[in-house]
């Protein structure tokens, strides 16, 4: 790698990281005549060249539409001086009014090591107040706090290449084939290689599922009796190390009288599994050394999350599996600095550097270290507790930085009631229109990924550099810079004199080296002096990176050596606790939630990648087909889902891959795209009482055919204005947009109303058709022979060839050809992919179908033919279900 960062193979390729989920896939960026090309980086040790759809589809989200440039206050454009003043004056006269505690800084996993260091050690250090918590809160905490009482420490023992020399792959509250693509493909290469066994915990039959060899479809939020029961037949099958358990672990004895309450025949009444399914996972288990049980949002996003993650954790101390290849438990995060966070005291309740906050001493060390006048004294608030004070009006102002929490939080609705009520809220983020930026007095534009310059940490301890290849757009600036010149506004000049993002990290891995050997996990000593150039130039590692150490590949835990004061780990007892709002007759369906292949977060970047979008281009429940019938909806209808907080209309989806009684909604749209949808808003408050995060998998709901007069499906060129519609689904297509429209009242004047979804102007050739007995209208819209928007409207959900015709915007249309368009079909020549099944390389349902019948027997027949799963590999189980000719297997419980 030459000294700037750029690779060596590839004349003008850049070496960076995936600003999306938590694998941190390292990625290429070339610019070609004038455009950006996008190519996994073959030397990365996380990916070695391979990318998931997403990742794939980079270059088209770097779109200046939407980009905020400027500072704006008060909703009028400002410079950089006004905007910051604001800001100081704010939180100085806040603080110095009411106290420290009321302000608050509302970070997200989303900006890098060195934005959250310098914003740490402002609250932390220098205003004296813990209260800066992240979006992370609602990912990792738990997995946070159940490391630190069984480790001591929040060290995660484990590194993906474990993944590849176990025997057993046990995937917990995980659909990693969808949500870390690339790592899934690594697991499943191991098991066609090898002959790796996966086992998958899950509510629902994802794609993960379909890759196991056994699924366990449990009740949701019944993790802890199914892992409490796993250690009570580890110990009656013998397969306790009692020799290590007696040298390196404490609390043994109680865990294991708690556990044995969860006999076989109590996890089957609770979990609701066969007991055959419950034996052959304990049994493969027990009989299995090199054992790796790898967990996510299914079991952190949860009111008993930390109790879930030192349930597992138990069942690898007992067996001594864990700090050796192939063997351990393993939290993979779900964004790609949300580790980075963890490490530089991104939650409320830690310092940075692994420095415990409740600790005396290490708030001495961190003072002293950063010479602050003052050190925060006490953890600050968590998330959920976070916006209640601001409701309440014990914070009175609040700056959030690159993340929606108007979207994201759970009680969306209670969260936009505080942020609108908050005497000053500033919003740093790239989009100018966000839910959350909606309520903000004072905008600042921040560098998006290809422009900021900095690190992150993926989920096995790797940092890895994140580096520009943009120009900064307008006025943009990084986020560490805002909050250092705030902190020099405020006074505070020397210690936020940061010339750039290499002193900022200079400055936090040094800071890594002040616990005293014994206690230090996260070592990052050994590049504390790094120059210029080589901070330019550095090339992916672990930590610890200690001074004098070489980089290496480093798995905790091997020498029973753990970071409690008396070097042992700790048995946690966990007993099962129904998830906090689990019974409500009048709402029977227990709503989870979650992400999709294609879409991140809130999509403010994957929002723009029209391929992206279809996958899934609107909002949808997935629920059971008699569940759906005994509610009277089918497929394609619109259902209302209310539950106690809110409301949301969402897309009908029966299917047999979730339970009875069971619901699933994506977590993903906001008002920019699909107004109703908004899942956020449906979700209670509820909180884990040790993470303090909140649980997003067990809301109960209940789910009303929405009685629509009308439905509708339009092209347009131009993103469209609002219209007044109870339903509204916006989606990117190439060369345009496409809605989703539906409403309760009958229209007076269909062709009004559609001139001015697609917003014809004068000149523009109009073919319609129009059936008032059916209730049917159709209007296609046409300009110097080019195909520019559409609508249809019907009384039912409108069936037309949606991607097809979407790629026909902007396309000459033969008049002959014009009416066909009209009835909803693509015309001579143009191919019907039907629904796209791959996105990294947009092959669709149709011509994997034809594939299939022309003689494709195996996934491997249909990539070869179509090149359908041949990149991530998140597409492969729909190709195999198509290649059997059947959907998902149902999900069934016993009794």
């Amino acid at each position: 790698m030459s000294g700037d960062g750029r690779a060596d193979a590839g004349a003008g390729a850049t070496r960076t990281t995936c600003p999306y989920c938590g694998v941190g896939c390292g990625v290429l960026a070339r610019q070609v005549d004038g455009a950006v090309a996008i190519a996994g980086d073959p030397d990365h040790p996380a990916n070695f060249g391979a990318l998931c759809s997403k990742g794939s589809a980079l270059a088209e989200t770097l779109s200046m539409d939407g980009r905020l440039l400027h500072p704006m206050v008060d909703g009028r454009r400002a410079g950089w001086d006004e905007a910051l003043d604001r800001v100081a004056l704010a939180f100085a006269g806040t603080a110095a009014a009411h106290g420290p505690d009321s302000v608050a800084l509302y970070v997200s996993g989303q900006i890098l090591i060195e934005d959250y260091y310098v914003a740490n050690k402002l609250m932390k250090g220098f205003l004296g107040t813990a209260n800066i918590d992240t979006n992370s809160r609602l990912c990792m905490a738990s997995s946070v706090a159940g490391h630190r009482r069984a480790f001591g420490a929040d060290t995660v023992p484990g590194v993906y290449a474990d993944l590849e020399e176990a025997d057993l792959v046990v995937l917990v509250g995980s659909n990693l084939a969808w949500c870390h693509p690339v790592l899934h493909r690594r697991l499943v290469a191991a098991r066609e290689k090898l002959g790796t066994r996966i086992v998958v915990v899950d509510p629902r039959r994802t794609a993960t599922a379909e890759d196991s060899d056994l699924h366990l479809a449990l009740a949701p939020g019944s993790d802890v009796a199914l892992f409490a029961g796993l250690l009570a037949h580890l110990a009656r099958a013998g397969a306790v190390d009692p020799d290590w358990v007696g040298a390196h672990a404490n609390g043994f004895d109680e865990a294991l009288r708690v556990a044995a309450a969860y006999d076989p025949a109590r996890v089957a009444a609770l979990t609701g599994l066969a007991a055959r399914d419950i034996e052959a996972f304990y049994a493969a288990f027990a009989a299995t050394e090199r054992v790796v049980t790898v967990y996510s949002q299914g079991v952190n996003q949860s009111t008993s999350g930390t109790d879930k993650v030192n349930a597992i954790v138990n069942c690898h101390l007992a067996t001594a599996r864990i700090g050796r290849p192939g063997m351990g438990p393993f939290s993979v995060t779900g964004q790609p600095n949300a580790m980075g966070g963890r490490e530089v005291g991104g939650l409320a309740n830690m310092l940075a550097a692994h420095l415990d906050i409740d600790d005396e001493g290490h708030r001495e060390l961190a003072r002293g270290f950063w010479r602050a006048p003052t050190i925060a004294a006490k953890p600050g608030l968590k998330a959920v507790d976070l916006f209640h004070a601001v409701r309440e009006g014990r914070v009175r102002a609040l700056w959030i930085m690159g993340t929606n929490p108007a979207v994201s939080m759970p009680d969306a609705e209670g969260v936009r009631e505080a942020l609108r009520a908050c005497p000053f809220v500033c919003v740093s983020d790239v989009e100018a229109a966000t839910d959350t930026g909606e309520f903000a007095h004072v905008l600042l534009p921040s560098l998006a990924w290809g422009e900021k310059d900095g690190t992150v940490t993926n989920s096995e301890r790797r940092i890895s550099r994140q580096r520009a290849f943009l120009a900064p757009p307008g006025e943009a600036r990084a986020d560490w810079a805002q909050l250092a010149e705030v902190g020099r506004l405020m006074g505070f000049g020397d210690a936020f004199a940061y010339p750039d993002a290499a002193a900022v990290f200079r400055e936090y891995a040094a800071m890594t080296a002040l616990k005293t050997e014994r206690e230090r996990d996260l070592d990052l000593s050994g590049v504390a002096d790094l120059s210029d150039a080589a901070y330019a130039a550095l090339a992916p590692f672990q930590w610890p990176r200690r001074r004098g150490e070489p980089a290496g590949e480093t798995r905790f835990f091997a020498d029973g050596r753990f970071f409690h004061p008396d070097g042992k780990a700790r048995f946690v007892p966990t007993a099962h606790r129904p998830p906090a709002a689990a019974t409500d007759a009048a709402r029977p369906l227990m709503l989870n939630t979650g992400r999709v292949r294609d879409q991140w977060h809130t999509m403010t970047r994957t929002g723009k990648a029209a391929r992206l979008m279809t996958q899934a281009g609107e909002p949808f429940l997935e629920i059971h087909p008699d569940d759906a019938a005994a509610r009277g909806l089918s497929a394609a209808d619109l259902a209302e889902v209310e539950s106690a907080h809110g409301r949301a209309i969402l897309r009908v989806s029966p299917t047999r891959r979730v339970a009875r009684g069971e619901a699933f909604a994506p977590m993903h749209w906001t008002d920019r795209f699909a107004p109703t949808g908004r899942v956020g808003a449906l979700i209670a408050p509820a909180t884990d009482p040790v993470s303090g995060q909140p649980e997003l998998k067990a809301t109960p709901v209940e789910a009303r055919r929405f009685p629509a007069a009308w439905f509708a499906f339009a092209l347009c060129r131009a993103r469209p204005s609002p219209q007044a519609a109870d339903y509204v689904a916006l989606a990117p297509s190439r060369g345009g947009f496409r809605i989703e429209l539906a409403s309760r009242d009958a229209l007076d004047d269909p062709e009004r109303f559609t001139a001015g979804v697609l917003g014809l102007g004068e000149g523009v050739e109009r073919v319609a058709y129009r059936d008032p007995a059916r209730g049917e209208f159709r209007l296609a819209a046409f300009e110097d022979e080019a195909f520019v928007g559409a609508l249809f409207l019907a009384p039912g959900p409108v069936a037309v060839a949606r991607d097809a015709m979407a790629a026909r915007l902007g396309q000459p249309v033969a008049r002959g050809e014009r009416l066909a368009l009209l009835a909803g079909r693509v015309g001579a020549g143009a191919k019907d992919k039907g629904p796209i099944v791959c996105a990294c390389l947009e092959v669709g349902r149709r011509e994997i179908a034809d594939a299939v019948a022309t003689g494709a027997r195996t996934v491997g027949d249909v990539g070869a033919r179509t090149r359908a799963g041949t990149n991530c590999g998140s597409c492969r189980p729909e190709i195999q279900a198509m290649l059997a000719r059947r959907t998902a297997p149902e999900v069934e419980r016993a009794g």
